[in-house]
């Protein structure tokens, strides 16, 4: 494996700097631990590479980067890059993050503590363009080289004096969509550097610069979602059919009286889906109808734009966008007079909406915020529902959102439901705050141009899968059906992609839904089974 030198990311123009070999991965175990049986790493055509820019890893996040027409054009964007950097060490401007921040730039002791727990680090055969300090030195180097005061003396004296030139430019770029953001390394560092925050103001400093983003957070994800009201493209009109169609299907699938409220003026609680469930989980949003009435809640869902999607992908990687959903997320609620939000199981709204939007939804806009993990934890033991564990007697594990467990610490309240409901629960190792992301974390889960879903699978997710496979290992076959509890949208649709990759569904017959439909599939008055496996 190559090792890389610092100062390796302003070189070679379009030379690809690093590349991925399937064989040099972590092994996973069997029956997944043979490369050549799988789909192979779907490599970019020569028209592709004469068209993009493909200078890190061999993978493309951003298909809307074309080669620059000439050198001016490149010292544009040079230029843009300094001016965006100054722009995130100001007070005016770092409105969200400026301190941290700081304090990652200055006092990071090159110990490399964190390398041992970044899951896509190790994943990848510990490649050094992976490690958690590999970027945030660069841009550390850069910072006082071309910010600070006496800023040239500082990075020579620092051990590297790094170029700033398009190359480098575009490949950071590339490197700050290839980490997750889940704050192990943070977690892990004896000093408190936050390389991921590194990393996601990194992204910020491209998108409100250069306006470079992904699509699928930028194009097809924020703006969107203020424009028709989700980043699915699904208008409120079509959420409402959608999910009184499914009331109706779901009442006769189960024997139980399903009806989902909408725009109830003066509702205790205001529920907010991520709208991806409602096309591609709708189990979760009707797990949640069956739950509140039979618990006797006083609740609603909203049909305005964009109430009835929490999801807000500003909290990756820009935060105008990322206060302009939470800022009609806060005044919908406020408009329909209820007492409190409850978010659903989708791990960055909770991030966006209880840790990031603190510092925006001020006045009557600081409406009362719950996680759906501590609302279902009451439900469950309030005695209002009967169940039967029983119905639950299959094994299940629970992934840890990283945006749920390791940012906000709920830890408990989703196990103390699994130890109660499903006789079979079984950890996996590490968990809680020490686990492992899902690969998806950080908005890669929805991101697919060109060939990034295949880094997803082969790197990102990697250690996530290995893990599941190690929490089932005493039932590994696909004649026992076995359930990842993910209580959270994102982390669903990587494991969509992990499980659909490995043909984990057939081999090993592992399947993934949310808390919510455990919750109901061992309700006693659910008469027919809740979870139908053959369609999951």
């Amino acid at each position: 494996m190559k090792k890389l030198k610092l100062t390796d990311i302003a070189r070679g123009e379009d030379t690809q700097l690093i590349e991925i070999n399937p064989n040099e991965l972590i092994p996973l175990p069997p029956p997944y631990d043979r490369v050549e049986a799988l789909p192979g790493f779907k490599q970019l055509t020569e028209e592709q590479r004469g068209r993009l820019v493909c200078n890190l890893d061999g993978v493309v996040s951003y298909a809307a980067l074309p080669k620059t027409k000439n050198k001016e054009e490149e010292k544009k964007y040079v230029e843009q890059f300094v001016s965006g950097m100054k722009k995130l060490l100001s007070k005016e401007n770092n409105w969200t993050f400026l301190q941290p921040l700081l304090l990652s730039i200055d006092y990071c002791a090159q110990c490399q503590t964190c390398c041992d727990a970044c899951p896509i680090y190790l994943a990848s055969g510990r490649n050094d363009l992976y490690r958690p300090t590999y970027r945030s030195e660069i841009f550390r180097r850069l910072v006082n080289k071309y910010v600070r005061p006496v800023g040239k003396l500082r990075a020579k004296l620092s051990g590297g004096d790094i170029e700033l030139n398009w190359t480098t430019i575009t490949r950071l770029y590339e490197l700050s969509y290839r980490c997750n953001l889940c704050r192990r390394c943070a977690q892990s560092c004896p000093m408190g550097v936050d390389n991921a925050l590194i990393t996601r103001e990194l992204r910020k400093l491209f998108s409100q610069e250069l306006g470079w983003a992904p699509k699928e957070l930028h194009e097809k994800g924020t703006v969107l979602q203020l424009e028709v009201g989700s980043p699915t493209g699904l208008r409120p009109d079509v959420a409402i059919d959608n999910l009184q169609f499914l009331d109706e299907e779901f009442t006769e699938a189960t024997g139980t009286k399903v009806s989902t409220p909408w725009d109830k003026e003066g509702a205790d609680i205001l529920l907010i889906h991520s709208a991806g469930d409602i096309i591609s989980f709708p189990e979760g949003p009707i797990s949640f109808s069956i739950i509140c009435n039979a618990a006797g809640i006083n609740w609603t869902l909203s049909s305005e734009i964009p109430g009835y999607d929490g999801v807000n992908y500003g909290v990756f990687y820009d935060d105008v966008q990322l206060a302009r959903v939470a800022i009609r997320h806060a005044q919908i609620a406020k408009k329909l007079g209820v007492k409190k939000i409850v978010m659903g199981e989708c791990g960055h709204q909770h991030k966006a909406f209880m840790t990031v939007a603190d510092r925006v939804l001020t006045g009557d806009l600081d409406i009362p915020r719950e996680s759906v993990m501590t609302f279902l934890e009451n439900l469950v033991f309030s005695g209002k529902i009967k169940f039967d564990p029983s119905k639950n007697n299959f094994p299940v594990t629970l992934h840890d959102p990283c945006n749920v467990v390791r940012n906000l610490g709920i830890v408990e309240p989703q196990r103390r439901i699994l130890r109660y409901l499903c006789p079979q629960f079984r950890e996996m190792t590490p968990h809680g705050v020490d686990n492992y992301c899902c690969g998806g974390g950080g908005g890669l889960s929805v991101m697919s141009d060109v060939n990034f879903t295949d880094w997803k699978v082969h790197v990102a997710g990697r250690m996530k899968f290995k893990q599941v496979l190690e929490a089932f290992a005493d039932r590994p076959g696909s004649e026992v059906k076995k359930y990842i509890c993910a209580p959270c949208l994102n982390c669903k649709l990587q494991f969509r992609d992990l499980l659909d990759y490995y043909g984990a569904r057939e081999k090993s017959g592992i399947i993934c839904g949310g808390l919510a439909e455990l919750i109901v599939n061992a309700m006693v008055d659910v008469k027919k089974p809740f979870i139908q496996w053959e369609e999951l």
